[in-house]
């Protein structure tokens, strides 16, 4: 207490003879800034060697010279910014970096070095900043340090080294070059700057790190012959034409040239200009002209600052401060004022703007600056412009990208990158309709890559890969946490047909053959294949996502891929499996799809309904475990099973479903042609039976393609009950209604008039006339109500209403399921999904495209109730149970 009530006091002493000093004209800008540099200094000074006393007095460390605290201790302050170039003002926050030498500290306490030093750092903050009746001595910040969001705020000398090697910035370099040692053990402070001369200072810059300085000043927009700079409410520090724009002209220039000179190495910035223009760097009058406005610029900021002690850069908005300011600079009248100030922000600005006139702006309108631990205020206003609502956490998590937090940032060259990238980034990002979801959706996806540089070159060249990857992020978080999950996906947007019109299955099968004969083993042929289908698939997606295709179109798309990918997957499981259990004499297992791969019509994260058929002689397998032919086929199915859902490094393939074989799953997996047959003909329910109308044989030799598909045929059309058919169909549908009602009118599926309606619709009539017109016969429900209506089933309105009802509720499932998965919430669906949404179904807002489903919905339900529930209605009770 007597130390923070002394240094407080002293603090206003040395204030207010500064003040008088500098009212009076009696010290010049130099003499002022000089004064108030050496006091902080000699407070910290004090401080510290109070607070290293009082350790050694606890016990926990041992001082070689207890007269002298800080000699030889190994704990060190290094003052940064204004205090390290000793060019303080009156309000100044001081930036620390705070460390200790573990080979120097003697430490013989109880817990750890680490923790007896954070301890006394947050002890030396509060002497400093607490404010007490006698006010307070100095706002401390010690954001400057290597990767403050995540480091205490004292370090070891030995962890402060390995980030400044491993991950230290270009503007930290430039920080460090005002860094000197201002209280404690100055032998390690020196020591530590001597280690980390060669980071400071390299004498080689490479091209990148050229770039990555540029780039450092075109985040910092400043155009020559720029709009009229409004006075009023100006920033003097941070604003255009300010006090960074000069500190940051010297300091840029001295990372370029001071490698190779030391005599460019002083942390002053006037001295710096000074020597530049020595050095042939810049022109002399370049120099004279910053110098004079630096110490116009600083004058201000102190004047503003010695107005109730504020801690402003801010020109008064108010008329009547802002003259008082004026009369304080020594101006008679506010317009004489604000005239020199404009003309020294003018002049500034167009001096700073010439600094690497070469090279392309990045920022584009506006301020884009993420260097240091602070906001900037034009920052934040350029992000709140482009669209951010939380400009803050935006900044907060570029610096957190710069800081390489994240594997793939670990690099300088990757970050060196990111610099570039940050401005058409945001700018990308800012044009999505939820920007910070969209910026969240990013920070995932860059969190999860392995390596940045390829992908960072990638955006870098490919301006319209950061405007799709902006779009992916914002519109479609689905697609986006696919991304996440195997961000080597984005690569295929590089081939040449990722735009193109999909290929078919043959093609696909091809692509896929020529890609598994790379495959070392079978764990191999499986991760190729999912990396396969996992690029087709988010190919179709983008696809999608850029309405090159509908969802509708997609369904087709979508089946191809796992109709290939069942193909490919087949003979090569069948050669692993034989090594253990050889082959069946003349055997062959068909795979058999029903449901939407049946119809065509997958969606993006579709699982597959697969039936298992098999044919063979009766005698055991050839292998050397022979199996008969029963436990033969259901393991090699169960092994087929596991290849396609099993997780791998690359993922699942799909999600199958097994449950409409014969018996369900109360059946054997895989079932012989013989029983498949018998079953459907004389046991199998009528929900089987329209569950069959979209079999598709998808993997088998030619003859048992041929029986399993005239088979299937036979059962379909076969003779039946149209009285029981009807009545099943109508109880199925109520029961369905019953135990699964639709959850609301996005539920397309179960809505009455919906999917459901329109599949059990189109899969009864299939039934109904089958045996007499066979041609009616059709594995997607979209081709079956067109055959329907080309044979009199149905009339022409009502065939085209319900197409157009099957498309619309495409297009919708498809839509839902690639933005946002199967849990649809109007009340938190991102803005930016809403339009997806809307736009591929072709309607201006969720508001009438709900009226759109609503009216549709209804339409064909009308259609359902008069073919189906009504006539089931007037029949009489049945006598028994149908199959």
């Amino acid at each position: 207490d007597t130390i923070m009530a002394v240094l407080r006091r002293a603090r206003r002493r040395v204030a207010l003879t500064v003040a008088c000093a500098d009212i009076a004209g009696l010290w010049n800008l130099n003499g002022i800034t000089q004064a108030l540099s050496l006091f902080a200094e000699q407070a910290l000074q004090q401080a510290v060697g109070h607070l290293l006393y009082e350790g050694h007095q606890a016990g926990e460390i041992e001082l070689p010279d207890c007269e002298h605290p800080q000699h030889s201790s190994g704990f060190f302050v290094l003052g940064m910014g204004k205090l390290g170039a000793r060019e303080l003002n009156y309000s100044s926050d001081i930036d620390l970096i705070i460390l200790f030498d573990r080979e120097v500290v003697r430490y013989v306490g109880a817990r750890s070095p680490q923790q007896f030093f954070v301890r006394l750092a947050r002890k030396l903050v509060r002497i400093l900043e607490e404010r007490t009746g006698d006010g307070y001595v100095f706002r401390t910040d010690l954001r400057l340090r290597p990767d403050p969001g995540s480091t205490p705020p004292a370090l070891s000398t030995e962890a402060a080294e390995t980030y400044y090697e491993s991950t230290g910035q270009n503007w930290e370099r430039a920080a460090m070059i005002k860094a000197r040692p201002v209280a404690g053990d100055r032998v390690a402070g020196d020591r530590f700057l001597d280690f980390l001369r060669p980071f400071i200072w390299r004498r080689n810059l490479d091209f990148a790190a050229i770039q990555d300085i540029h780039s450092i000043k075109r985040q910092i927009n400043a155009v020559k012959g720029g709009t009229q700079i409004a006075i009023a409410g100006h920033n003097v520090k941070l604003g255009r034409g300010g006090i960074r724009e000069i500190e940051f002209f010297a300091q840029t220039q001295q990372l370029i040239w001071g490698g190779r000179d030391p005599g460019l190495r002083t942390p002053e910035t006037c001295e710096a200009l000074r020597q530049l223009a020595e050095a042939g760097h810049i022109e002399p009058d370049v120099t004279a002209k910053l110098e004079r406005a630096y110490e116009f610029l600083r004058t201000v900021e102190h004047r503003l600052q010695m107005i109730d002690d504020q801690q402003t850069h801010d020109i008064p908005n108010d008329p009547a401060k802002l003259e008082n300011v004026a009369k304080f600079m020594g101006y008679e009248e506010t317009d004489a004022f604000s005239g020199a100030l404009s003309t020294q922000l003018h002049l500034v600005e167009d001096i700073y703007a010439g600094l690497f006139e070469e090279s392309p702006d990045l920022a584009g309108p506006g301020t884009l600056m993420f260097t240091g631990g602070e906001d900037h205020p034009d920052t934040l206003r350029t992000l709140d412009e482009m669209g951010f609502a939380e400009p803050s956490t935006v900044a907060a998590t570029v610096r957190m990208w710069h800081h390489g937090r994240y594997r793939a940032l670990r690099s300088t060259r990757a970050r060196e990158l990111l610099t570039e990238l940050v401005p058409p980034l945001l700018a990308a990002l800012g044009k999505t309709l939820e920007p910070d979801a969209a910026l969240l959706r990013f920070n995932d996806f860059l969190s999860a890559l392995p390596a940045g540089v390829q992908l960072l070159s990638l955006l870098h060249t490919n301006p319209g890969l950061l405007e799709l990857l902006a779009e992916i992020m914002g519109s479609a978080p689905r697609l986006s946490e696919t991304l996440n999950r195997y961000p080597i996906l984005f690569d295929a947007v590089l081939t040449a047909d990722f735009f193109e019109s999909p290929p078919n299955s043959d093609l696909l099968i091809a692509e896929l053959d020529t890609a598994l004969e790379q495959a070392r083993d079978f764990q191999d042929t499986l991760d190729i294949l999912r990396r396969q289908v996992n690029d087709r698939q988010f190919q179709i997606g983008v696809q999608i996502l850029r309405r090159r295709l509908t969802p509708d179109q997609a369904g087709s798309a979508l089946s191809h891929i796992a109709d290939a990918a069942l193909h490919a997957l087949y003979p090569r499981l069948e050669d692993e499996f034989s090594k253990q259990h050889g082959r069946m004499k003349n055997g062959n297992m068909a795979i058999v799809a029903l449901g939407k791969l049946g119809g065509r019509e997958l969606t993006i994260g579709s699982d597959l309904d697969l039936l298992f058929v098999y044919q063979c002689d009766d005698e055991a397998s050839d292998g050397p475990k022979p199996l008969p032919a029963i436990p033969y086929y259901t393991r090699f199915g169960q092994r087929y099973m596991g290849a396609i859902t099993a997780p791998t490094g690359e993922g699942t393939l799909y999600e199958v479903d097994m449950r409409l074989r014969p018996s369900g799953n109360a059946g054997p997996l895989a079932s012989s042609f013989d029983s498949f047959v018998r079953y459907h003909r004389e046991d199998a329910w009528t929900w089987e039976r329209m569950a069959l109308t979209r079999a598709r044989v998808i993997v088998a030799d030619d003859v048992l393609r041929r029986h399993l598909e005239q088979s299937i045929t036979d059962v379909l059309t076969a003779p039946r009950d149209p009285d029981g058919l009807l009545r099943d169909v109508a109880s199925m549908r109520a029961r369905i209604e019953r135990d699964r009602p639709a959850s609301g009118p996005w539920d397309v599926k179960n809505l009455r008039g919906g999917l459901v309606d329109i599949e059990f619709l189109s899969q009864y009539l299939q039934l109904r006339y089958a045996h007499d017109q066979p041609g009616i016969i059709a594995q997607n429900t979209t081709d079956a109500l067109m055959k329907l209506r080309d044979h009199g089933a149905i009339d022409e309105k009502t065939a085209s209403t319900l197409v157009g009802a099957m498309q619309l509720w495409r297009n919708i499932q498809g839509v839902i399921r690639l933005s946002v998965g199967e849990n649809f919430d109007l009340a938190i669906l991102p803005d930016g999904c809403r339009t997806f949404v809307t736009n591929v179904c072709g309607q201006d807002s969720l508001d009438t495209l709900r009226e759109e489903i609503l009216d549709t919905a209804e339409t064909c339900h009308t259609i359902f109730r008069d073919l189906i529930e009504v006539p089931a209605a007037e029949l009489p009770p049945a006598e028994e149970n149908q199959r």
